[in-house]
């Protein structure tokens, strides 16, 4: 599977604000879109997801689920991000998906980094960016300084994403810290037009977009 720089993480406090913002995103020209619905129950991300599907398939738009693994394979999503990460649930959810399905995960420390390659994670979600406040799961924000020493210190061909509080003014420096890619949610969702902004500073347009490209 071939995944893009640029990834959306949906926002919204109903299951109709999260398509809404879904359609805007996928018609703005997004091409991969997390779905991350925390107050959803099971049965109610199960009909939005498939709903989302609809969508995302008609734009032919990438779509994975945040931890979500039984449903991400029922609709056949292109893959999960996960935020539990021991190994015996990866090996779990790595058993249960279909085996083109992609696996991605967050890591905050260098040492989780490390972890995350050595158990053949698709791609790391390396977070936050910047200091979030959100919750009880607040974390001080890397920064580019935080980034650089880590992507320094891996030797590993997989792709690291950042996210947290990015702008369009931090593109160019996260891609010179070695990011390959970034997660973005608030910024697009108050202006989808920006995913167009996005993807020129990430030189991520249909032409010339380089990407990994996932055996």
């Amino acid at each position: 599977m071939i995944i893009p720089k640029l990834h959306y993480r949906s926002q919204g406090n109903s299951s109709e604000e999260h398509l809404e913002n879904i359609q805007k995103a996928c018609t703005s020209g997004i091409e991969l879109v997390q779905l991350d619905f925390e107050k959803a129950t099971e049965k109610q991300l199960l009909k939005l997801a498939k709903q989302v599907r609809e969508i995302t398939s008609h734009f032919q738009t990438r779509l994975i689920l945040t931890d979500h693994h039984k449903i991400a394979r029922e609709i056949k999503a292109d893959g999960v991000c996960l935020e539990k990460t021991d190994l015996s649930f990866l090996i779990s959810v790595r058993n249960h998906l279909y085996t083109w399905q992609i696996i991605g995960a967050g890591a905050h420390r260098l040492q989780e980094c490390e972890a995350l390659i050595v158990k053949d994670i698709d791609y790391i979600n390396l977070n936050p960016f910047k200091t979030t406040t959100k919750l009880a799961s607040a974390k001080t924000g890397l920064g580019l300084n935080g980034y650089s020493l880590i992507t320094d210190a891996l030797t590993t061909e997989t792709p690291i994403l950042g996210a947290g509080g990015i702008t369009p003014e931090d593109v160019k420096d996260l891609m010179t810290a070695g990011i390959s890619g970034i997660v973005v949610s608030d910024y697009i969702t108050q202006d989808f037009n920006s995913i167009k902004t996005f993807n020129q500073l990430l030189k991520a347009s249909a032409t010339e977009e380089q990407r990994h490209t996932f055996e």
